[in-house]
C-alpha cells in the first residue's frame, strides 16, 4: 500500500514538473530576436509586419531592451534586440500612449518621459 502511495506521489510530482517545463517553454517562445541593420530605428522596426505592425509600439522594444538601449533614439547596427511577441494589452496601451505623448527628442539625450516610461 505504501509503495503504491509513493508511486502515485512520484507520478504526480513528475506530471507537475512536466507541466512547469511546458509553461516555461511557452514563455520562452513568446519572444524573437531582431538584429539591427544600418538605418534602423525603433519606430521602423516596430512597424514591420514581422514585429508589431504598428510603429507606435516601439516603446515595447525599448523597455524590453533597456539594458542595452540607453537612448531610444540611438540604436546601432549589429545590436540584437529581444522582441516580446506576446505583450499584455496593458503594456501595449502604455507603449502607444508614451509614443504618442513623448514630445520632442534629441540624439544622445535620454528624455525625461522615456525615463518615466521605463520606471512603470
Amino acid at each position: 500500500m505504501k509503495k503504491l502511495a509513493d508511486e502515485a506521489a512520484a507520478a504526480a510530482a513528475a506530471e507537475a514538473a512536466s507541466k512547469h517545463s511546458a509553461e516555461a517553454a511557452a514563455t520562452t517562445s513568446s519572444s524573437q530576436q531582431y538584429t539591427v541593420i544600418r538605418g534602423d530605428n525603433l519606430w521602423d522596426i516596430s512597424a514591420k509586419p514581422s514585429v508589431y505592425d504598428n510603429p507606435y509600439q516601439w516603446p515595447l522594444i525599448y523597455k524590453n531592451n533597456s539594458d542595452q538601449i540607453k537612448d531610444a533614439d540611438l540604436i546601432y547596427p549589429g545590436q540584437k534586440l529581444d522582441i516580446n511577441t506576446n505583450p499584455s494589452s496593458a503594456d501595449v496601451d502604455a507603449a502607444v500612449a508614451h509614443a504618442k505623448s513623448r514630445g520632442s527628442w534629441s540624439l544622445g539625450v535620454v528624455e525625461a518621459s522615456d525615463t518615466a516610461y521605463l520606471a512603470r
